[in-house]
């Protein structure tokens, strides 16, 4: 991932193709190089900046829709950093469901010194960090580490680097043993309850979430496999 602007139609059709693919259930999120993510292509933003207001507004949405896929895919995701994550590298680890991290990497969100504002990845790394850390990151434009990246909620965790693949490959190996339809039923669920008050709407939807789950050929499944003492079906090696 050399950078998030250059490579957003590949992005976009990778995750097009694993979407659709029903066989794959855990999805890691890796970079080539020593960068997770350096950030936006300079010679991009600057033919951007020429461009009229309406094709302006279609690139950014296209951008947008970039971090939406990532935090939409209905099977759990993984970022694997590796290194520097700067701006829309820091979108993508906001949208993944989890983020492991090397201690070396370092993050930064420093449109504000080139007059811009980090306005797409906003939303994902808001309700990553919350707002009052957010609001700091975006004013100051100033470097983080993994730790102080850890503390606030961006990383899940940090490990040496030479065991970064072992913690990726450890962490999907746990969530295979989970039921993929109620994997993704669960993050569906998060963004369900997040998204609203504590009310009736919310009391009653998570009622019919789970009736639905009950009923559903994999809840069927693990509770049987559960009472006969088997692995359910979807465990595989």
């Amino acid at each position: 991932m050399r950078d998030y602007c250059s490579g957003a139609y590949k992005f976009h059709a990778a995750l097009d193709q694993v979407a659709s693919d029903k066989n794959i259930r855990v999805l890691q999120i890796r970079a080539r190089g020593t960068s997770f993510c350096a950030g936006a292509d300079i010679n991009w933003m600057r033919r951007m900046a020429e461009y009229d207001a309406a094709s302006n507004i279609a690139d950014a949405k296209r951008l947008a829709g970039l971090f939406e896929k990532v935090a939409f895919m209905t099977m759990p995701t993984i970022a694997v950093v590796n290194g520097p994550a700067y701006g829309g590298g820091i979108g993508i680890v906001s949208a993944c469901d989890f983020a492991i991290s090397a201690p070396t990497a370092e993050f930064v969100l420093s449109e504000v010194k080139l007059g811009l504002i980090p306005a797409v990845i906003s939303p994902h790394i808001i309700r990553a960090i919350g707002a009052n850390a957010a609001r700091r990151l975006f004013l100051t434009g100033a470097k983080f580490g993994a730790v102080e990246a850890q503390r606030l909620g961006l990383l899940s965790d940090v490990v040496a680097a030479d065991q970064l693949d072992a913690a990726a490959e450890a962490l999907s190996k746990q969530l295979l043993e989970n039921a993929p339809e109620a994997m993704a039923e669960a993050k569906e669920l998060v963004q369900f309850v997040a998204s609203l008050p504590l009310g009736r709407a919310v009391i009653d939807g998570t009622a019919e979430r789970i009736a639905r789950r009950r009923a559903s050929a994999e809840g069927k499944e693990g509770l049987t496999a559960f009472l006969e003492k088997r692995t359910p079906s979807w465990r595989k090696d």
